[in-house]
């Protein structure tokens, strides 16, 4: 009843193990303790049940965070709690991870690895997933400590002292790494701790789906929670080269966040932004925010890692470096032959160093589709078959890499025509990374060949809002054009076309969408102007090879509607 949802509310506030405690107890699947929800008011119910589900999951982290010895109701409460919710959903992973804590905290160290099997098996079977990075820093930890043949009952996997933080996981070198610090409660109330400390979970959570960045679990970043400390020195600690900080100040019902992200090397901030919201939705506002400084943070970071290898010298490279150089390469621009010559040059480079390089695969597979879009191809059949071979080895080898997927789907559907399995493969990106704008802009694209105009605007939406001083930006203006032209919105599609090319002068696929959109407007003297503009860039391009670089429309209407628009527009036969 009300009463109960009240008490459960307050005692999860409270956030002392034996408030959290009680709070486990009341929680029972439904609503709480003995509640059931007809039928008919199940769709009513919904939401609200969805958000005390995502209070028990937050619940059960941090009740299996603050466990007292052994054997204690506290432990108890929290295993029950655990249990309940992998009975609902077995891919429950803040669940799992509880439960793996409470084997270790026991000692029952191959009890605590059998659990963490259970989990990977379930998020296989039903989301065709891995864990998550703080699951899996679990599972690493307690193998080292089976390697070592550490004793000790319990396992360092809450609040660690500072000595413990050095027991960070190994990664490679080359890898960019890092940590998301405590976020300060700046509103000397004591009931947004729980946010604070929520907030950071979301956005650990958020970057480690970004499959090339290393990041430092939660538990040992927040050895450092209450702590006056020197940015430099949790680097050196962490072993991270970037470090998000951040503080979250209440008033009245208002919340501000404010978010940094920082280079260990230098103490420079390389991003700083705040964000506000009412307490009135707080874990749709929590969702939100996290997504807003995950889509921020990760291209800043890929930026900085690019300036990184540029000074690094030649001798000293090696795949990732090459990567990072190629994507400098290609994002420099898309009218650039040379620049994406050079671009491919280095993506095959890192491919030769690292043969299960997804990413790079993709990256040049996408050099490839650039050719094609700007009518550089000169052996087609082969380019084309090269371009459809790496795109293919990107989506095997990136099963679980949404940058392979995003990208080596675009591929296939745009060099290979395979639109279905383009929309597969950008799909699942989504899935394992719902923060990537890339996939998001790719997407956009899918979908509007597909004609599903309405869908492609609000995915490349998307991509312009979660990363909106993103370098390939006008490619998602692009890619709203176009789907504005498949929705028979003209004048919407030259605007966005427009817009994508006073960025990128010399755009080929946004001269087209704007030509035809012109066209068939009925502005023939503005078509012919921007037809002019296309044929100086392309001047091979005939009605008669036009094929070779329109979008895969899965509509006839949309193929035929876009071609009599360059017809109209003055594109010779």
């Amino acid at each position: 009843d009300d009463a109960d949802i009240s008490i459960f509310d307050r005692k999860l506030e409270a956030g002392r193990a034996t408030d959290l405690a009680f709070a486990a107890d009341l929680y029972r699947g439904g609503v709480l303790a003995g509640e059931a929800i007809p039928e008919e008011l199940d769709e009513w119910f919904g939401p609200y049940l969805n958000r005390y589900q995502r209070k028990a999951l937050q619940l059960v982290d941090r009740l299996s965070l603050a466990l007292p010895m052994p054997g204690s109701a506290e432990e108890a409460a929290c295993e029950g709690l655990a249990e309940r919710l992998l009975a609902s959903d077995p891919t429950a992973e803040a669940a799992h991870r509880a439960l793996i804590r409470i084997h270790a905290h026991r000692g029952h160290e191959n009890a605590a690895l059998r659990q963490f099997e259970l989990c990977r098996t379930a998020l296989k079977k039903q989301l065709d997933a891995e864990p998550e990075a703080q699951t899996s820093s679990l599972a690493a930890s307690l193998q080292a400590r089976e390697r070592t043949g550490h004793q000790q009952t319990g396992l360092s996997l809450g609040v660690a002292e500072p000595a413990q933080v050095l027991s960070v996981p190994t990664r490679h070198d080359d890898q960019p790494s890092i940590a998301v610090l405590p976020f300060q409660n700046l509103s000397g109330d004591v009931e947004q701790e729980y946010f604070a400390d929520g907030m950071v979970e979301d956005i650990v959570t958020a970057l480690a789906h970004f499959r090339h960045l290393f990041v430092v679990a939660r538990n040992s970043s927040f050895a450092y929670k209450g702590r006056s400390i020197d940015i430099k020195q949790v680097g050196r600690e962490l072993g991270v080269r970037y470090v998000v900080e951040g503080s979250v100040r209440r008033a009245g019902d208002r919340l501000r966040i404010a978010g940094q992200l920082i280079d260990t090397s230098t103490g420079a901030y390389l991003w700083a932004d705040r964000f506000d919201g009412t307490l009135a939705e707080v874990f749709d506002l929590q969702d939100q925010i996290a997504s807003s400084i995950v889509g921020a943070i990760a291209p800043k970071v890929e930026e900085a890692e690019i300036e990184r290898a540029k000074r690094k010298p030649t001798e000293s490279l090696d795949a990732y470096d090459y990567y990072l150089r190629g994507l400098a390469a290609f994002d420099r621009t898309v009218n650039d032959q040379a620049a994406i010559d050079e671009a491919l040059r280095l993506f095959m480079a890192a491919i030769a160093r690292d043969p299960v390089f997804a990413a790079a695969y993709a990256r040049a597979a996408r050099c490839y589709a650039t050719r094609k879009s700007n009518g550089w191809m000169v052996d087609r059949a082969g380019e084309v078959a090269e371009a459809v071979r790496l795109a293919r080895r990107a989506v095997e080898l990136g099963r679980d890499d949404a940058i392979a997927l995003s990208h080596g789907g675009y591929v296939l559907g745009y060099v290979g025509g395979e639109l279905k399995n383009s929309a597969v493969c950008i799909d699942r990106a989504l899935v394992l990374n719902p923060n990537l704008a890339a996939a998001w802009g790719l997407s956009s694209w899918v979908r509007a060949c597909f004609g599903e105009p309405d869908r492609a605007v609000e995915h490349a939406a998307g991509a312009m809002r979660l990363s909106p001083l993103d370098p390939r930006l006008f490619a998602w203006q692009f890619c709203t054009g176009l789907a504005h032209f498949c929705a028979g919105r003209y004048d919407d599609a030259v605007e966005w076309a427009e817009g994508s090319l006073r960025s990128q002068p010399n755009y080929a696929s946004a001269m087209r969408v704007a030509a035809a959109g012109h066209a068939l407007a009925g502005r023939l003297l503005e078509a012919q102007q921007m037809m002019a503009r296309l044929c100086a860039f392309d001047p091979l391009l005939r009605l008669s090879n036009l094929a070779e670089v329109l979008p895969p429309f899965y509509r006839p209407d949309d193929r035929s509607r876009y071609i009599e628009g360059l017809r109209k527009a003055g594109l010779p036969d």
